[in-house]
C-alpha cells in the first residue's frame, strides 16, 4: 500500500504517540510499504499556549495538500485531531481518498481541565473529527466500546507494542539513580497537570520518589517537590536504563487511553502500581494478572489508595512482569494497523463531502 501518515506529534516530541508512529512507520516501510509522513517539522510552527514543548503546524493546509497530492496515496492515516490532522481529513474528503483516524487522547478530558469547562463541550468536535473516518483506531477494545457510545461505532484495535532491544532486563542502572535510598518509585511520561502526579508526589512513602519527562508543570513540581528526584527526559537505551535502576513504577494518570510505558517498565522486569482506570486496567487487568487474568503471577497492583499499590507492588516479582512485558510486540501491532487500511480500502464506507461549515475549519 501507500500509506501517507499525517501527525501533528512527532519528533523532537518525546511521548507515548510520538513512539508508537516511529515504530509503525518503520514496520511498516521494512514490510514493503510506501510510507509518505506530513509532520510538524515540515512547516513554521507556534508552541502551544501552557505547553511549548509541543510545536503546532501554522497553516499547514497548502503543504499537507502539496505533500499528499505529490504522493498520491492509497490511504490517509490522520494520527492527531491538530491542524495537520485537520488539513489532511479536509483534503481527503475533497478528493475522496478513503482515510482512517486513531484516538490517541483523551483530548475532551484534558481540554476541560485546562479550561475549567465539562468535557461533554469538547466531544462534538470529536464526533465531527472522526466521523467520516473509515476506521476509528484505538489502543484498547474498552476504549472502543466508549467510542461506540459516543456515535464512533467504526473502531478497530491498534494495540501497542516495545522494542525488546531495548526495553528488557539487565541494563546497568544509571548512576545518578544507583546510589539513592530504596525502594526507588519511577514514573515516566509527561510532567503535566493532567498525568495527575500530585497524586504520586504526595503519597507517604518511604524511599526515593524519580520523576523521568518534560512538560509545563516540571519547574513547579521542582520548587513543591525539592525531596523528588526530576531527571528530565530520556530516550532509547538510557530510559531502559533508568527503568531497570528502580524497584516499581508508578502510573498516577486517570485520563491515559493506554500508556505505553506502563510496558515498557514491565517489559524492563518493573512491577506496577497505578489506580483501577482505563490504561492500566487495560493492560494489568482488574487483578494485575492480565486483561484475561491467565498470568500465574501478578505483575501488577491497581488500587484507589496509591501508597498501598506502591507497597504490595513492591514485593512482586520482576521477572514476571518483564515476561508478561515482553508479550507486547509491534509485530501483532503493525498487523492490526495493516489489517484495519486493508478492511477500510476493500469495505470502503461512504464518505461525505465536505460543506462550507466543513471548510471553515480553520488549518
Amino acid at each position: 500500500m501507500r500509506i501517507a501518515i499525517c501527525t501533528d506529534a512527532w519528533h523532537p516530541q518525546v511521548n507515548g504517540v510520538v513512539r508508537s508512529l516511529a515504530m509503525t512507520v518503520h514496520q511498516l516501510v521494512q514490510r514493503g510499504h510506501a510510507v509518505e509522513l506530513v509532520t510538524p517539522d515540515q512547516f513554521h510552527t507556534l508552541p502551544l499556549p501552557g505547553y511549548s514543548e509541543i510545536r503546532l503546524a501554522l497553516a499547514p493546509r497548502f503543504g499537507t495538500r502539496r505533500t499528499l497530492t505529490a504522493f498520491a496515496p492509497d490511504i490517509v492515516h490522520i494520527a492527531t485531531e491538530g491542524p495537520i490532522g485537520w488539513s489532511a481529513r479536509r483534503w481527503c474528503l475533497a478528493n475522496a481518498v478513503p482515510f482512517t483516524s486513531a484516538f490517541h487522547t483523551r483530548f475532551p478530558d484534558y481540554a476541560a481541565l485546562r479550561t475549567g469547562l465539562d468535557a461533554e463541550r469538547f466531544w462534538p468536535l470529536m464526533r465531527r473529527f472522526h466521523a467520516a473516518s473509515r476506521a476509528v483506531l484505538v489502543s484498547t477494545p474498552a476504549l472502543g466500546v466508549e467510542l461506540a457510545t459516543r456515535g464512533l461505532p467504526q473502531w478497530r484495535l491498534w494495540s501497542r507494542g516495545i522494542d525488546r532491544e531495548v526495553f528488557r532486563p539487565g541494563h546497568a542502572p544509571l548512576p545518578e539513580l544507583a546510589a539513592l535510598p530504596g525502594p526507588i518509585m519511577l514514573y515516566v511520561g509527561r510532567v503535566a497537570a493532567e498525568k495527575n502526579l500530585p497524586a504520586f508526589l504526595d503519597t507517604p512513602v518511604t524511599g526515593t520518589k524519580v520523576v523521568v519527562g518534560e512538560g509545563p508543570e516540571l519547574n513547579r513540581l521542582r520548587l513543591r517537590y525539592p525531596e523528588v528526584r526530576f531527571m528530565g527526559a530520556l530516550t532509547g537505551e538510557d530510559l531502559a536504563r533508568a527503568y531497570c535502576s528502580a524497584d516499581v513504577f508508578v502510573f498516577p494518570s486517570r485520563t491515559d487511553t493506554f500508556g505505553l510505558v506502563l510496558i515498557e517498565a514491565l517489559a524492563c522486569g518493573l512491577p506496577v502500581a497505578a489506580f483501577p482506570v482505563p490504561g492500566p486496567l487495560d493492560v494489568l487487568g482488574p487483578d494485575g494478572r492480565g486483561t484475561d487474568g491467565t498470568m500465574p503471577a501478578t505483575v501488577g497492583v491497581l488500587n484507589e489508595n496509591l501508597a498501598y499499590a506502591i507497597q504490595r507492588a513492591l514485593r512482586l516479582d520482576p521477572l514476571a512482569a518483564a515476561v508478561y512485558g515482553a508479550s507486547f510486540g509491534w509485530d501483532r501491532a503493525t498487523d492490526q494497523f495493516t489489517d484495519a487500511l486493508t478492511e477500510a480500502l476493500t469495505q470502503p464506507l461512504a464518505v461525505p463531502a465536505p460543506t462550507h461549515r466543513e471548510m471553515a475549519v480553520p488549518a
